[in-house]
C-alpha cells in the first residue's frame, strides 16, 4: 500500500467530530493546567520572597521594634495621665480659691462675734 497525498481515507463524521471534540478537550485541559501551574509558582515565589524579608531581620531588631511598641503603650498611658493631672490642677487651683475666701469670712465673722462681745460685757 502507497500513501501520498492524493491517498483518500473514508472514515464516518461521527467519529472524525469525536476525534476533533477531544483534541480540542486535550488543548483545552492543557491549557488550565499550563495556567494553574503559572498561578501556584507565581504565589510560591512571593511567598518565599516574604520569607527571606523576614529572615534577614536580626533578632536585635525584632528586640527593638517589640520595645518601640511598648514605648509608644506607655506614652500614650502617660499623656492620659497628665491629661487627669491638668483637671486636677484647675480642680485644685479652685478649691485654695475657695479656701482662702472661706478663711477670710471666718475671720470676719470671728471679728463680728468679738465685737458684739465686747460690747454686751
Amino acid at each position: 500500500m502507497k500513501i501520498s497525498e492524493n491517498t483518500s481515507i473514508s472514515m464516518p463524521m461521527k467519529n472524525m467530530l469525536a476525534i476533533i471534540a477531544g483534541v480540542a478537550m486535550g488543548v483545552f485541559a492543557y491549557t488550565e493546567v499550563t495556567s494553574r501551574l503559572t498561578s501556584l509558582e507565581t504565589s510560591r515565589e512571593l511567598f518565599q520572597a516574604d520569607l527571606l524579608k523576614k529572615s534577614e531581620q536580626l533578632p536585635t531588631d525584632q528586640e527593638q521594634f517589640m520595645l518601640l511598641e511598648d514605648l509608644y503603650k506607655t506614652v500614650e498611658k502617660i499623656e492620659l495621665r497628665i491629661e487627669d493631672m491638668m483637671h486636677n490642677k484647675v480642680n485644685i487651683s479652685f478649691i485654695q480659691k475657695q479656701t482662702e475666701k472661706l478663711l477670710v469670712d471666718v475671720e470676719n465673722l470671728k471679728d463680728k462675734v468679738r465685737a458684739n462681745g465686747n460690747g454686751t460685757h
